[in-house]
């Protein structure tokens, strides 16, 4: 018993709760997402969608789609405010969390959007798709980008915010907070049109860079960035498929007779189900590997008086 007990204090930080099992946060993580989709549903039938125009279809179900999305934002913070012991999570989302600035969220729309283009560009010199003009309103066009910014940043703050952070403050190892957050991330398109085990495993592999920006530069706001700046660039700039998803809404469309499979573009799943893809992510998480590693990693968790103390005095004497 006093082995495990040992063992136990070996793999959990000191400010480990009951509630941090590993069969009870998936619960309480899944209720959140489930609970956010009701919210945004609600908040669109009966706010937005009532007082949108019937004019372009198109435009309104790109909104919806993505913009309903901004109930999860509004249960996690409601939860973050009432439940006292995760409420430093919500440090993360503003400026007191230190890589929360402007530059980081800029250069977060290039890398994702950048890593994302570069894709379509080897696909297209493939000539595994052609895109042709379609319009641009720039007006529906940013309203569009804050719309995918909410469902970039729902899906960051309740993967890379809130799981992340209690798996984090639970095990004294960060790669299963980085690891785990992205299985379950990755999970959460498993019914996803078309999806495939790559294009499964390139969703984790974005869920691993996402969650190794968090514990090298403590920036959300970069990380919403990338994730923005990819979605976006895939799916309204050059309207490809997003995740196996694919939106009429688009700056420009891809010529869908013209697409087929290779190491660079898969039909159903778009650009994320390819081998090329799965070599970007791998070589971004390296890059920032390399870039981060002489940085101490993140430290909301701050130490102090803690559950396990009497118990770890103990075994020690």
């Amino acid at each position: 018993m006093e082995k495990f007990k040992a063992l136990f204090y070996k793999i959990h930080n000191d400010y480990y709760r009951w509630y941090d099992f590993l069969l009870i946060l998936p619960v309480i993580f899944f209720v959140l997402l489930l609970a956010g989709e009701i919210a945004g549903q609600l908040l669109f039938n009966l706010l937005i969608i009532p007082n949108m125009g019937l004019d372009d279809l198109a435009f309104n179900t790109a909104v919806t789609r993505y913009g309903q999305t901004i109930g999860s934002w509004i249960v996690l913070i409601v939860f973050l405010l009432i439940i006292k012991p995760d409420r430093p999570v919500l440090k993360t989302f503003w400026k007191k969390y230190k890589g929360n600035t402007v530059l980081f969220f800029l250069l977060g729309l290039l890398v994702g959007g950048g890593m994302n283009v570069f894709c379509a560009i080897v696909a297209m010199l493939n000539k595994d798709i052609a895109v042709y003009f379609n319009r641009f309103q720039f007006f529906k066009v940013f309203v569009v980008f804050v719309m995918v910014f909410f469902q970039s940043g729902s899906e960051e703050i309740l993967c890379r915010g809130f799981l992340y952070q209690r798996l984090r403050r639970s095990f004294r190892s960060p790669w299963v907070a980085i690891i785990g957050n992205a299985l379950v991330f990755g999970s959460l398109h498993l019914l996803n049109p078309d999806v495939s085990f790559l294009g499964f495993l390139n969703i984790v592999l974005f869920g691993v860079f996402m969650a190794l920006m968090i514990y090298y530069y403590e920036s959300m706001w970069m990380a919403i960035a990338v994730h923005t700046g990819w979605n976006y660039m895939q799916s309204i700039v050059l309207g490809l498929p997003n995740s196996g998803l694919v939106f009429d809404f688009s700056i420009f469309k891809l010529d869908v007779a013209s697409a087929t499979n290779s190491f660079a573009y898969n039909v159903g799943f778009g650009i994320e189900g390819t081998v090329l893809s799965s070599v970007v992510l791998a070589v971004g998480i390296v890059v920032i590997v390399l870039l981060g590693k002489k940085r101490k990693g993140d430290n909301l968790w701050v130490v102090g008086e803690t559950v396990f103390s009497k118990v770890k005095e103990q075994i020690a004497e």
